[in-house]
């Protein structure tokens, strides 16, 4: 029997391709305090898929690490995982994975799922994944802040189509720890998703997180008056879900009045009248000084006979 580690490439394809043919429920994320034992459920609802695996997948990684798989009656692990794991089984659908004593090295995100038999040829379906954080304990669990920075005056400023140009409102949440967040915008109180372009995940900023956030729309609807933007940064504690926001304003666009209108163009036709002169000026003088140098030369020229 081919162990599933060598399976996994083929397991996975399958599951990008298969997500839809079998329903899956995972525990919620949680947020745990260290030196505790964690228990993460799944439930699935295909009584054709008796085997069940736990992948690990640690943040940053772009590859899932099998923990152990198994029939009901008969878990198997893989490496050293058995000393830190316990997996279990209720019935052909329902298992848990059980950390046995977390510490910060358990802080993944852990996928449960299934197949029929464990070789080349079965496909294996998969949950959508359980966030674990386990606390350093030398962090304190802390919300974010947000701020949304409005578009560059210079951004496509120099686009001749004006169908084309676009703003970027940027929207960064940071200060905050652990990174349970998610990101989501609206214009005028409705939800957008066009034009959103979020970070795949927070980074570490010395001791706390941040993520930023880019929404795109087109110039018109920056400059449309009364449009507002907001951005809302939800953040779970490990008790509740907190919502950071903060929302500006569309920026109305510049239309000289006819008072200004005018005078500008008073002021441009006096300094086109102005130009004029100074140019009729000029050649005057210029000829003024070529007809001098011509009388001289003519003196000059009297003087040698």
């Amino acid at each position: 029997m081919s162990s599933p580690v060598q399976t996994f490439g083929f397991l996975f394809i399958w599951f990008s391709c298969q997500v839809n043919a079998v329903t899956f429920h995972q525990s919620p994320p949680q947020i745990v305090k260290d030196s505790i034992e964690v228990q993460i459920n799944c439930t699935h609802d295909d009584t054709n898929l008796v085997i069940m695996l736990w992948y690990q997948q640690r943040k940053n990684s772009p590859s899932m690490t099998l923990i152990g798989y198994g029939y009901e009656s008969s878990p198997n692990y893989e490496g050293q995982f058995e000393e830190q794991f316990t997996l279990t089984r209720q019935s052909t659908v329902k298992g848990s994975l059980i950390i046995k004593t977390a510490n910060l090295s358990h802080s993944a995100v852990y996928f449960c799922a299934a197949s029929t038999h464990v070789n080349n040829y079965e496909p294996a379906y998969f949950g959508s994944g359980t966030k674990l954080t386990v606390l350093d304990p030398n962090r304190k669990i802390t919300p974010p802040t947000v701020k949304v920075f409005q578009p560059s005056s210079k951004e496509c400023r120099n686009l001749k189509d004006e169908k084309e140009r676009k703003k970027t409102l940027l929207c960064v949440a940071r200060d905050f720890y652990p990174d349970h967040v998610s990101i989501f915008w609206q214009v005028n109180a409705k939800n957008v998703t066009k034009g959103v372009a979020t970070d795949p995940a927070a980074r570490l900023d010395d001791k706390t997180y941040f993520i930023t956030s880019r929404l795109r729309v087109h110039a018109e609807v920056w400059t449309s008056p009364g449009t507002n933007f907001s951005c809302f940064v939800t953040f779970f504690d490990g008790n509740k879900t907190i919502i950071k926001d903060e929302t500006v304003f569309a920026v109305e666009a510049y239309v000289p009045s006819v008072k200004t209108r005018v005078k500008y163009l008073r002021s441009t036709q006096s300094f086109k009248l102005s130009y004029t002169v100074f140019i009729i000026k000029s050649s005057i003088y210029g000829a003024f000084v070529a007809f001098l140098v011509w009388k001289l030369q003519g003196s000059t020229g009297k003087q040698k006979y």
